[in-house]
């Protein structure tokens, strides 16, 4: 396995390797959910890179950068163990210049549901999203549906800025409880844990509700929202594929997501129906 942290030695190496190559960027902290964007990325590439970088453009002001977990030394072994051929470890001067050309989220889809709690998020996860696409140049790279909306705006940047990258959406990897992954589940104390329940349980609740032919979104945010009480909810919704709300539940074209905070961390969950 190699290491590498300048961008121009990357693009070298990877020029003459002249391989398909799947490529998982990372904020580090790596848990089963990774290892299963990775795994499926050595299924179907030659060559797969991971990059770890605990990105501060995406961070917003008196959030926990600082404090984010940072685990280089184990999570070099778990690449090594899942098979990763090449990790990327790019610090913040050799990946930001003064005064650069900026990406920016769009201005409705970037500034709704997670984008309303953090304006100015979805421009810094773009930002650098984009800069790694182009360090890598992957054929294909892998993001996990957990980060639905982030998901979707990649989704939306590839399409169109015309970038030959194929975005592959992996399913959420979940705890035996039900607890979704998340690098920020380590802030968890027992107590608070056993409250985080509460969002992976509104959402089987809901699922529950529709397999029962229960279609209209706002009886089934009711029933989520009794669920998640007595938690601090940044948001319930019920939106299509495309991001935009809608009022009956589609089969096949809808995904609900919750943001909740527990104790002092904020978690995400949805579920794609």
């Amino acid at each position: 396995m190699k290491i590498i942290h300048e961008p121009q030695e990357l693009q070298r190496y990877l020029k003459e390797q002249n391989k398909t190559i799947g490529y998982v960027p990372t904020m580090g902290a790596l848990h089963e959910g990774h290892i299963e964007l990775i795994k499926n990325a050595r299924k179907n590439n030659e060559l797969v890179v991971v990059s770890i970088f605990v990105n501060p453009t995406q961070f917003l002001k008196g959030e926990d950068l600082d404090n984010y977990p940072r685990r280089d030394e184990a999570d070099k072994k778990i690449c090594e163990l899942a098979g990763v051929d090449v990790i990327f470890f790019p610090t913040k001067e050799n990946i930001y210049f003064e005064d650069e050309v900026k990406i920016e989220a769009p201005e409705v889809r970037g500034y709704v549901l997670e984008g309303a709690t953090r304006p100015g998020h979805f421009s810094g996860v773009l930002r650098i999203v984009m800069k790694l696409l182009n360090i890598v140049k992957p054929t294909r790279a892998y993001f996990g549906k957990k980060d639905a909306q982030q998901l979707n705006l990649i989704q939306l940047m590839v399409k169109h800025y015309y970038m030959d990258i194929e975005i592959i959406p992996i399913n959420t990897v979940r705890e035996a409880d039900g607890l979704a992954r998340s690098s920020r589940n380590v802030y968890l104390s027992v107590d608070e844990r056993k409250e985080a329940l509460k969002i992976s349980a509104s959402l089987y609740a809901a699922s529950k509700m529709i397999s029962k032919k229960e279609f209209d979104v706002q009886t089934i945010k009711d029933e989520m929202l009794k669920i998640l009480t007595p938690l601090k909810i940044g948001y319930v919704e019920v939106v299509n594929r495309e991001f935009e709300p809608i009022n009956t539940v589609e089969v096949g074209n809808t995904i609900i997501l919750v943001e909740a905070v527990v104790g002092k961390t904020r978690l995400l969950d949805n579920i794609w129906l």
